[in-house]
Parts: structure tokens; C-alpha cells; sequence
């Protein structure tokens, strides 16, 4: 069959999206290609499809076993010969598995880099016809890359004992060094380099100071996505489980996930969160490498991570399936200072740092931007774009401004005058002072007696504590990690001398949570449709743990939503459905017709 053949028959789409038609010429005309695609952009057809056209196994290198085990599932549902090798097999899985590869019986074979790379399996791949060799998540190959990881390092030995075979490298997040980093690493510097946008015009972005953070998550949820799967990014292990506990006790199936989590926990957690609908799970960056859930609907970030393209990547696990999605940002002072403090502490040569604290400012940037936060993420990725979109926070609702030079002023200066003689405070203190406070600390210290004692009772206390917020962002003050104490940066005094002018955004208090109005994104059908989809989402949720698989590998949502518009009552109707294959068709086709069918006859007649 010719790739679009096997587009239709086996995946049951109509046409290619994106770059998916290039890269896929590229592999079956024998080129070496390296393939930056988005999150969602279909980059698995990108070597799956070439590998059900051309002869031979085509090997898939993946640096992770759940990942592994969802291509498989998919491509099972599908009808597809696959397999992983990974050390969670039993004994005789593997050697089924080994033998059918050996055998030439399977279309795609995964394997982590670490397998790929030992002298058995490199002897047992010359006695067997390799069609490619595909390396997903490619940006581990590079030191300068968010995610590297050093087993990746030896797969050029792919490249030299099968110079032969081509090799298709794919990332969703690469800037221009890690892209060099990739076609060196992998020994493939006449490869095809091609880009697609990275656009991902569902995902709505936004951005907020941190303010009663449980409280504010709490409401992003409730307002938009209460009953619907999203991720909950945290710095640190014991973030993460305060979170899913501050879920569980409203009532959320919230799970945990980190590295200090033992296997079984991890994998277990994983699994619920893949197969189970309404999930949310709370997690460091250990978790959401290749996790093929199409259906979440949120990524918040209740801190800071280290760069954009840790950024770009863990909000790209939001709205996979192509429907709308959040990615939130909640950030604090504190959470630069920490990142800052681990770049600073780090072993790595100060060249790596230099990078490093590039890509901090970089984010930290975009968090406090009143512009398009759409713009600034495809321009830091070389991408035009325009200045303005209809999906960011800042678009949607422009921030009002406000001169704070004057306000910018008085705090420094109280910083000043405070912050002396060995004593450093933080930013309440600060703010007590200012507000002409009389208490135990402000009496001991006699700061009663400063010339800025009292000079900011015109703005109220919840500004002033923003303002120092942004003070720390904005680089005009350093706070100490551990006390949280405040000293000035140079960068303070163009500011108090009156050579820069500082602009901050206006301190709006949310709404009452009575007030707020419910924004949850549903998919815009009819109530009678709606409850057909309802329908077939129950069906599906029935056969997905029948045959234990994730709901999504029967159908997609969007696959659901055209059966409940559409209405298909014959299996030619059915097969026009998008995501409806040959192999899915003579499966489910009965079964689901039959739902829609009881939905058409109990409907009333007009």
C-alpha cells in the first residue's frame, strides 16, 4: 500500500496534516531526517505509516516504557504488528517477542536507547531486515536540551554499523543548538531538517502571580474544567502531594507522581491517569514524556520550570485530540530565586549556566508580559508570528497598566534603609513599614524612625505585597532562598534615580466564586446530540476496560463528537467517521451503530 493507502485503510484519516507528508516522503525515498513537530502534530505517523509500506522491522528507540506500551496498544487496536522489549516483560514474552522480530513477523519493534545500544541486540539486528530506525524524543540527545539524557549519547553507533538504513530523528522542542547537538550526536549531519509551526492555535495561555494559590488553581478548575483530565506541574516532590491531597479533600481524583515514588506506584498512578477519564494528576517534570492522552484538557504550572522548551513541552500534553485547552501559569518570586540558586549551585561549566540563566530570563519574561504570550513563544522558537492572538490571557483580557515608577521607588528605598548594619528582612516587613504599622519587630528595630515609615498608606497592602513580587521578578531585589530576606540588585538604582520607568499591571481581585461564570469548554452540539455523545463515551469507557486499554485507543473524543453530529446508521456511514479504520470498522462498527441507532429511533418525530 502507499502511505495515504495506509492513512486511510489502517487510521481511517482522509489527508495528511502538517509536515507528516514530507517527512514521511523523506524515510521512503531513504533519507536521513530530523522531524521538529508539535506536541499533538501526529509525529508517530511519521514513521509508522513508512513502516507499514516498506519491508523489513522498522526499530522505534523510546526512552520510556509507558510510552512504549501506548504506541502498542494503538497500534494493536489497529491491527498493526507491534511489540516492545522492555525489562518489565516476563521471560516469555520476550523470547515470543524476540522470535517473532527475528522472524520478520512485526511491522515496528520499541526499545529503550540502552537496549539498543548493547552488543547482543546490535548482533541480532544485522541478522534481521531493518526498514529504520526511528528516534523519538531526539532533544535528549543534547546536553543543551531541557530533558538530556546520556544513554542517547551512544546511539551514532546505529548510525555506523548500519550506515545503510536510514534514520529518522523527532522532538517536539528544539532550539537552533539543540538541533545541532541532534544531527551531531546521532552522526547525521546530511539529514533533512524539517520544521513544522509550532502553533498550537487550541491551546488558550495564561499567566498569573501567585496569590492564595490553592485557592487560585481551585477556581481555574472549577470555572473551566471540573470534570476533566489536566496535569498539575510542581518544583518539588512534596508540592506535588500537597496538591493532590488540596484536591482529594474537594472532592478531585487527584493521583501524585514523582521520582520518589517507588515503581510500581509510579506505573500504577500512570496507568489510572492514561485509562481512567476525569483524572488530574499533580506531578514534578518526571512525569508526561510521551503520554499519548489525547483528552487533557488543562497543563497548570504551579511554579515556574526551568526554560521554554521545558515549558512548551509540558503545556503540549494539553489538547493532543486538537480541541481547546488551558495551559496556566502560576508563578512567585520565590520559585525564580530557587531556579536561580540551582543554576548557580550546579557543577555544570559556566558557559552551560550562561545558557541557562538566558533561558530563566526568557521565561520569566514571558510570565510578566502584558503582550501576547502566543507571540513571545513562537518567537523564542524563530517562528513569526502575529502580535497579537484571539487564545492568551493577554489578548483575550489586555491587563491594564499603571505607572509604578513612584510606588517602584518607595519600596526600594525602604529595602535601602531597612536592609543594613548585618540585618536583612523580607518583603512583609517591608510592606509594614511602608503602611506605618506598629508592631513588636518595626518598634525592635526602630523603624518607626525611617523616612519611609508610613509613605505607602495611599496603596492598599495586597498591591504592595504584588509590587514586591515584581520587584524580585523584575530583577530590582535578590531574596535569600532560605529567610527570604531582600537585598538590592544594581539593577535597583536606574529606578530610584529615576533614569527607568517601571509599569506593572493593575492588582484586580478575582470575583467571588458566586460571581464567577462557569467558562467549561463543551463541545458545541445540540442537547440531544450531547447526550449521545454521553452515550458513546459510556459505550466506549465499557470496551476500553473490557479489553483493559485506554479509553482513547477504541476512540478519540473527536471521533465520538462526529458519530453523535453525523449520526451514522450503516457501517459505509460508520467508515467515513475520521479515526475509523478497516480493523476498527469489522470491530466496532456493530456495537456502536447500535447505540446510535436506539439514540435515532427514541428520538422524537417532528
Amino acid at each position: 500500500m502507499t502511505p495515504l493507502e495506509v492513512l486511510n485503510k489502517i487510521y481511517g484519516y482522509k489527508t495528511f496534516i502538517g509536515l507528516q507528508q514530507r517527512v514521511i516522503d523523506a524515510v521512503m525515498h531513504n533519507k536521513n531526517a530530523l522531524a521538529l513537530m508539535p506536541t499533538g502534530g501526529g509525529k508517530s505517523l511519521c514513521y509508522q505509516i513508512p513502516a507499514l509500506c516498506k519491508d523489513g522491522t522498522a526499530v522505534v528507540i523510546s526512552p520510556l516504557i509507558s510510552l512504549m506500551q501506548d504506541q502498542v496498544y494503538a497500534l494493536k487496536e489497529l491491527g498493526v504488528r507491534a511489540a516492545a522489549l522492555n525489562s518489565l516483560l516476563p521471560p516469555e514474552i520476550l523470547r515470543r517477542t524476540f522470535g517473532q522480530f527475528m522472524r520478520g513477523e512485526l511491522s515496528l519493534l520499541y526499545v529503550s536507547p540502552e537496549k539498543a545500544c548493547t552488543e547482543d541486540f546490535l548482533q541480532i539486528l544485522s541478522r534481521v531486515k531493518i526498514s529504520m530506525f526511528a528516534i523519538d524524543e531526539a532533544h535528549c540527545i543534547s546536553e543543551w536540551g531541557h530533558d538530556f539524557r546520556p544513554e542517547y549519547m551512544q546511539l551514532a553507533v546505529l548510525r555506523k554499523r548500519f550506515p545503510q538504513i536510514p534514520v529518522l530523528a523527532l522532538t517536539a522542542t528544539a532550539d537552533a543548538v539543540t538541533r545541532k547537538d541532534i544531527l551531531k550526536n546521532l552522526d547525521i549531519a546530511d539529514a533533512e531538517v524539517l520544521t513544522a509551526g509550532f502553533d498550537r492555535p487550541n491551546i488558550t495561555y495564561g499567566a498569573r502571580l501567585k496569590d492564595k494559590e490553592k485557592q487560585q488553581l481551585l477556581d481555574f478548575i472549577e470555572t473551566k474544567h471540573a470534570s476533566e483530565s489536566g496535569i498539575i506541574y510542581c518544583l518539588s516532590r512534596k508540592r506535588a502531594e500537597n496538591f493532590a491531597e488540596f484536591l482529594q479533600t474537594r472532592g478531585f481524583n487527584a493521583l501524585v507522581y514523582h521520582a520518589g515514588l517507588d515503581a510500581a506506584s509510579r506505573q500504577e498512578n500512570q496507568n489510572i491517569f492514561t485509562k481512567k477519564e476525569s483524572v488530574i494528576m499533580c506531578a514534578t517534570n518526571a512525569f508526561g514524556m510521551g503520554i499519548n492522552k489525547p483528552d487533557v484538557r488543562f497543563v497548570v504550572h504551579m511554579d515556574l520550570p526551568k526554560s521554554v522548551e521545558a515549558y512548551y513541552q509540558e503545556t503540549g500534553r494539553a489538547g493532543r485530540d486538537g480541541s481547546p485547552s488551558d495551559a496556566m501559569l502560576f508563578y512567585g518570586a520565590k520559585d525564580i530565586v530557587q531556579l536561580r540558586n540551582f543554576i548557580e549551585e550546579s557543577s555544570a561549566p559556566e558557559q552551560q549556566k550562561k545558557i541557562e540563566r538566558q533561558k530563566l530570563n526568557t521565561l520569566t519574561a514571558y510570565a510578566q508580559s502584558a503582550g501576547c504570550r502566543r507571540h513571545i513563544l513562537l518567537n523564542y522558537f524563530t517562528e513569526e508570528a502575529p502580535s497579537s492572538c484571539a487564545a492568551c490571557d493577554n489578548c483575550l483580557t489586555p491587563p491594564e497598566t499603571y505607572d509604578a515608577t513612584v510606588n517602584m521607588q518607595k519600596f526600594l528605598s525602604c529595602v535601602f534603609r531597612a536592609c543594613g548594619d548585618g540585618f536583612s528582612f523580607g518583603a512583609q516587613h517591608i510592606t509594614d513599614i511602608l503602611l506605618g504599622k506598629q508592631n513588636e519587630k518595626i518598634e525592635k528595630f526602630k523603624h518607626n524612625t525611617l523616612s519611609t515609615y508610613g509613605i505607602g498608606k495611599d496603596l492598599p497592602e495586597d498591591d504592595w505585597r504584588l509590587l514586591a513580587r515584581q520587584a524580585v521578578v523584575m530583577g530590582f531585589a535578590a531574596m535569600d532562598a532560605e529567610h527570604s530576606s531582600l537585598t538590592l540588585t544594581p539593577r535597583a538604582w536606574p529606578v530610584l534615580k529615576g533614569h527607568e520607568t517601571v509599569r506593572l499591571r493593575k492588582f484586580i481581585k478575582p470575583p467571588k466564586k458566586k460571581e464567577q461564570k462557569k467558562q467549561k469548554q463543551k463541545a458545541e452540539l445540540p442537547p440531544s446530540d450531547n447526550n449521545l455523545f454521553e452515550r458513546l463515551r459510556r459505550l466506549r469507557r465499557g470496551l476500553a476496560e473490557k479489553e483493559n486499554i485506554p479509553p482513547y485507543v477504541v476512540f478519540s473524543d473527536k471521533s465520538l463528537l462526529e458519530m453523535a453530529a453525523l449520526k451514522p446508521s450503516t457501517p459505509q456511514a460508520f467508515a467515513e467517521i475520521n479515526g475509523v479504520g478497516q480493523f476498527k470498522l469489522q470491530k466496532y462498527a456493530e456495537v456502536f451503530l447500535e447505540e446510535i441507532n436506539a439514540d435515532s429511533q427514541a428520538a422524537p418525530r417532528k
